[in-house]
């Protein structure tokens, strides 16, 4: 471990350049973010920070591409409009966009901790329902069948999902759960917006 200001004093740098190399070792998952500093990650004993890095990781990929996708997604989306959001970082970045959205009325529905935890920020008239169930760190989701048996109450307007992967077959996930889950959301919603980034184009 080591605080900020060690790392300004050992190596003669500003505050801003050690932010900025904290952030590319925690993109490499060498490093994690604790009060007051950093600490170093044993690849052989913090297996949980390592996949929790891992979605915080997917979190700093690809950010100008991502702003562009929940810009576009934004314009797609209408007062009064109940909308899903699922866990995905893409469409996490739709629902940052939101935020600062100038909506009367909009009701989000999700399964993404993020999203969750984030809600204070968002516009006081919004209204959120959070899916329970199971939790799944990679994904920083709720999943399982009590989230699938809570879906069964929506009536969606909207559904904003992503995915690993795009291919003429369809739209790919690694977890079967999340697969169930997502299945089931875009039978039950009116209209579905793929977000995507042509890097997953091709992908199975």
């Amino acid at each position: 471990f080591c605080t900020l200001q060690e790392l300004m004093d050992h190596f003669h740098v500003s505050i801003a350049t050690v932010y900025r190399d904290i952030t590319v070792l925690i993109g490499k998952r060498k490093v994690r973010k604790v009060h007051g500093g950093v600490a170093f990650i044993d690849n052989n004993s913090d297996k949980f920070l390592i996949n929790r890095n891992h979605y915080l990781d997917r979190l700093v990929t690809n950010r100008e591409i991502k702003n562009i996708i929940a810009e576009k997604a934004i314009s797609c989306i209408s007062d009064g409009d109940t909308i899903f959001l699922d866990s995905s970082t893409t469409v996490y970045f739709l629902a940052k966009r939101l935020q600062s959205a100038a909506f009367a009325n909009l009701t989000i529905i999700t399964n993404s901790v993020l999203i969750i935890q984030e809600f204070t920020n968002f516009p006081p008239h919004f209204f959120l329902v959070a899916l329970g169930g199971n939790y799944d760190v990679q994904l920083n989701a709720f999943l399982g069948q009590a989230a699938l048996r809570e879906a069964e109450y929506l009536k969606l307007d909207k559904s904003f999902i992503s995915g690993i992967g795009l291919t003429e077959n369809g739209v790919f996930t690694r977890h079967e759960n999340h697969t169930f889950l997502l299945r089931r959301i875009l039978e039950l919603s009116h209209r579905n917006f793929l977000l995507i980034g042509s890097s997953k184009f091709g992908r199975a």
